[in-house]
C-alpha cells in the first residue's frame, strides 16, 4: 500500500451522501477513480467484478448501497443483492488485487434492546430486511479474507439527497405542527464526519508499515458523540434554522408511527474502539449539526488524541 500517490483509489457511490463528500476528502491519498450507479450498479455483480479489474485498485472505498430501509421489505432480493453479495464481490477482488477494502454498515444490524451504547463485539440481531443485508455484507467481506475496514454508521444526514435533516427542513416551512418518534435513541452522525475521519484513517495506512492493514481490518463504530432520538434532533434542527415561523414539535411513541421496517429503539454505538485504534473521534452530533447548518466545510470534525 505504499506510493499512495501512484496508487489507484476506487469509490463509489460518489453521488450519495458520503460518497461525494470522500471524492473530496481522499483527494491527496490517491488517484480517485470515482463511480456513481450508472457505471458501477450494485444489482450487476459481473459488472462489479470488471469495473474492479479495469482499475486495478490498491484501495476500493464502498459507500454504495440500497438504503430504502422501508421499501427494502418488499424488495428483499434486491437489497440482498446491493448490500449483501456486492459487498462480497467487492472483497473478494480486493483480496485477488491484494488491495483493502473500506466499507459502510448501519446500527441496524443490533435489535435495539441493549440498556447502553452497543460496542462491535455485542450480538447482532437485525429486525428488518435492510439491517439483514447488511450484516450479509460484513460477513461476506469478512470471510473473503481480505484487508477491510468496516464502518458502523448512524442517522446519517447532509445537505444534499434524502435525509431527516432536509426532510424536517421542507415540512417545518409547511406545517405549523410536526409529530416525531421520541422513544428511538441514536446518533445523528454528519456524512461529513464519517467522510473526514474516513480520511484520517486512511491517511495513517497510507504511511504506515506493511502491517498496519491486518492489524487494524475489521468493524469499527463510527458515529457522531453523544445520543438524542429523532424528536430532539428535529427540535435542535429547527432551533438552528433560520424558518420566519418555526413548528410545534410533538413527540410521539413509534407505536404510533407505524413503518414497513422496524427501528430499533436504541442505536446508540460506542466509538471506544475507533478512537483506540485510530486516535481520533467525531465532535458530539449537535456540534456538527450547527457546523452543517452554518454552512461550514466540516473538514475538523474531531478530535484527535
Amino acid at each position: 500500500m505504499s506510493g499512495a500517490a501512484q496508487r489507484n483509489i476506487l469509490l463509489t457511490g460518489v453521488n450519495g451522501q458520503v460518497g461525494f463528500e470522500l471524492a473530496r476528502t481522499l483527494q491527496g491519498l490517491g488517484n480517485v477513480v470515482v463511480v456513481d450507479s450508472s457505471r458501477l450498479d450494485l444489482s450487476d455483480l459481473d459488472q462489479v467484478r470488471r469495473v474492479v479489474r479495469d482499475v486495478k485498485p490498491a484501495l476500493i472505498v464502498n459507500p454504495a448501497a440500497y438504503t430504502a430501509v422501508d421499501k427494502a421489505e418488499s424488495e428483499v432480493d434486491a437489497a440482498m443483492r446491493a448490500n449483501g453479495e456486492a459487498p462480497g464481490v467487492l472483497a473478494e477482488e480486493a483480496k485477488r488485487l491484494g488491495a483493502a477494502l473500506v466499507h459502510y454498515s448501519t446500527d441496524y444490524v443490533f435489535d435495539g434492546t441493549k440498556d447502553g451504547a452497543y460496542v462491535e463485539d455485542d450480538a447482532v440481531n437485525p429486525q428488518n430486511v435492510y439491517g439483514k443485508s447488511k450484516l450479509a455484507g460484513e460477513q461476506a467481506i469478512a470471510a473473503s479474507g481480505c484487508d477491510h475496514l468496516i464502518f458502523r454508521t448512524s442517522w446519517v444526514y447532509g445537505t444534499r439527497g434524502k435525509n431527516f435533516l432536509l426532510t424536517m427542513l421542507r415540512l417545518g416551512a409547511e406545517r405549523e405542527e410536526l409529530s416525531v418518534v421520541a422513544d428511538q435513541i441514536g446518533a445523528p452522525t454528519w456524512a461529513v464526519t464519517i467522510a473526514a475521519l474516513t480520511a484520517n484513517v486512511l491517511a495513517q495506512g497510507a504511511v504506515a508499515d506493511a502491517g498496519w492493514w491486518s492489524e487494524k481490518s475489521g468493524v469499527y463504530h463510527l458515529t457522531a458523540g453523544g445520543a438524542t432520538s429523532w424528536h430532539g434532533f428535529a427540535q435542535a434542527i429547527f432551533d438552528l434554522s433560520d424558518l420566519a415561523k418555526k413548528p410545534i414539535v410533538k413527540p410521539i411513541p413509534a407505536s404510533a408511527y407505524p413503518t414497513p421496517a422496524a427501528r430499533p429503539h436504541n442505536s446508540r454505538m460506542s466509538g471506544v474502539k475507533f478512537q483506540a485504534a485510530f486516535g481520533a473521534q467525531a465532535l458530539s452530533w449537535d456540534d456538527c449539526l450547527r457546523l452543517c447548518m452554518s454552512g461550514h466545510s466540516g473538514l475538523n470534525v474531531s478530535h484527535t488524541s
